[in-house]
């Protein structure tokens, strides 16, 4: 026979772990290992991307 999956909501403790940091402007940035270099201004563009929501930023030196 086949097994039978249990199909439960998820709680709301467990919906939005970690995402109400984020959403409060509290993001845990990480540095994307890739270097890319932007040629239009001449300089290295670093990308960070949060760890908890996955949104991503880049900044240029």
């Amino acid at each position: 026979m086949a097994d039978v999956l249990p199909f439960k909501k998820k709680s709301l403790k467990e919906k939005h772990k970690g995402n109400t940091l984020c959403r409060n402007g509290h993001h845990k940035w990480r540095v994307d290992t890739d270097k890319r270099f932007d040629v239009k201004r001449g300089k290295l563009v670093t990308s960070y991307t949060c760890i908890r929501c996955g949104k991503t930023r880049n900044e240029a030196r």
